[in-house]
């Protein structure tokens, strides 16, 4: 089962406009120019450290460079209509060992595109993350449980998505958070579901980190592009939404589903847990369904499919 990217409504607002995707050479970013850059003006900032230019839609500008150059983000934000915020250092690991670089391309650059958005009287949507939650008391995990994050990542997340609410409140800024849960799908390069397709279709064991009873809430990137557009052209700006389906499902079972769908089976074996690690993530999806008007519409076992079947196709 395949899907393909969604479509811009007829009369959406994002038709026609001047839009700057920082991180759109990149896993989601990347998708979602793919969906505008047939349709409005959109300029891409990305530094290709982890994005790939080669991924950037035709029909968009790339500008190859960092989100903290401020003579540059002021340059691509002149007369913008939306800023989709997608840069950051997304990495658990590389966060804990750049905790200050971490500070400034996560929060500090965040700060500054707000700034400018805000002069240009321009919406922006922030990607923020699941990782703001830290260890729920509860799940699934609603927009108004604690946020106690466990890594320099979680934190400078948590900061920004702060910086998004307070500038909506302090200077009248149209801007949206979107907490992404574990998000998957084609062109993803790095993450366990990615990992674990290239493993069984080499034939390999697919390495699970600790006991693999940690769950998470897998969320299609298909959906999260829609998730983006909807938070895009919302009136309830200011706020914070969880993105993700609201069904959880442990690693280890995650593992299993993948190898039923290799063409031959591999084991499954465990290797050390992961530092900073959280062990149970599921999205609350009812204010982002009431508020957002996004449902996710794409299931794990389909989602997981269609990937499969491409990774096969390319062989």
């Amino acid at each position: 089962m395949t899907h393909d990217t969604p479509t811009l409504d007829a009369d959406s607002p994002l038709r026609g406009a001047r839009i700057l995707v920082t991180g759109g050479a990149g896993f989601i970013g990347s998708h979602l120019v793919d969906l505008l850059a047939p349709h409005a003006d959109v300029h891409v900032l990305d530094d290709c450290s982890t994005g790939n230019e080669r991924s950037v839609h035709d029909d968009a500008t790339l500008t190859v460079g960092t989100v903290t150059d401020r003579a540059l983000v002021d340059e691509l934000t002149d007369a913008v209509d939306y800023v989709f915020h997608l840069a950051a250092i997304p990495s658990v690991p590389a966060t804990l060992d750049a905790p200050t670089e971490t500070l400034d391309v996560n929060t500090t650059a965040t700060a500054y595109l707000l700034e400018r958005a805000a002069a240009q009287d321009a919406r922006l949507v922030l990607a923020s993350s699941a990782a703001v939650y830290g260890r729920p008391s509860q799940l699934p995990i609603s927009e108004t449980e604690p946020t106690t994050p466990r890594s320099p990542y979680g934190i400078s997340k948590l900061a920004a998505d702060q910086y998004v609410r307070g500038y909506a409140d302090w200077y009248d800024c149209d801007a949206v958070a979107l907490r992404f849960f574990n998000v998957y799908g084609p062109g993803q390069r790095d993450g366990v579901v990615p990992s674990f397709i290239a493993r069984a279709r080499a034939g390999d064991a697919l390495v699970v980190h600790g006991d693999g009873s940690q769950t998470r809430d897998f969320v299609h990137v298909i959906d999260v592009v829609r998730a983006l557009v909807a938070a895009a052209t919302t009136p309830a700006t200011g706020n914070a939404f969880n993105v993700g389906t609201g069904t959880t499902t442990s690693v280890v079972e995650l593992a299993r589903l993948v190898s039923d769908l290799a063409p031959e089976s591999v084991p499954v074996v465990h290797d050390d847990p992961r530092p900073a690690d959280i062990q149970d993530s599921c999205a609350d999806t009812t204010t982002a369904r009431d508020e957002l008007g996004f449902e996710a519409t794409i299931s794990l076992s389909d989602g997981l499919a269609s990937l499969v079947g491409r990774t096969l196709a390319a062989d």
